[in-house]
């Protein structure tokens, strides 16, 4: 090592400050802002305040099995007409409207509440199905879609033994 290693490289010439983000007193404000929200909101589910806000995203399953793939939806509070189911090439997607209006009428008040919200679900799909054969059923507020699979793809599923 020589004892030009040792000596700094700009010594002798003058400095310029540099304000670090660190030292920027609203940069400073904002990140410890943001991380007391993020610790607020540590211990929360965040599913349960998707409601609160006025989105909703139905809960789905996906099942599959040698034969076909059945999808179910729960979309309480729906009717038939309010649901959209729709196919395209390998992608299932259920869309809809969700409405709802209260009335209150009493001899003191009158309180009326409205409440939409749209969602979209899509599903990728991961063997090809008999568009013309899928069919769709609405009962008690559950969608339930039977998308049966192609021969090929039935031909193309491979078991392997678990040894």
């Amino acid at each position: 090592m020589t004892l030009k290693n040792l000596v700094p490289w700009n010594f002798g010439k003058k400095e310029v400050p540099v304000r670090r983000e660190d030292e920027n007193p609203f940069l400073s404000l904002r990140k410890e802002m943001d991380a007391l929200f993020d610790d607020f909101f540590r211990g929360f589910d965040r599913e349960s305040f998707k409601g609160t806000f006025g989105s909703f995203s139905p809960k789905v399953d996906v099942v599959e099995n040698d034969k076909d793939i059945k999808v179910t939806a729960e979309l309480p509070g729906l009717d038939e007409k309010d649901i959209d189911v729709s196919l395209h090439k390998d992608v299932l997607t259920i869309s809809g409207e969700k409405r709802e209006e209260r009335e209150d009428k009493e001899k003191d008040y009158y309180r009326m509440e409205r409440s939409f919200g749209s969602f979209s679900r899509s599903i990728p799909l991961p063997v090809e199905v008999q568009t013309d054969k899928v069919e769709a059923q609405f009962r008690k507020g559950v969608l339930t879609i039977t998308l049966p699979k192609t021969a090929k793809a039935i031909k193309e599923t491979k078991k392997i033994a678990v040894t």
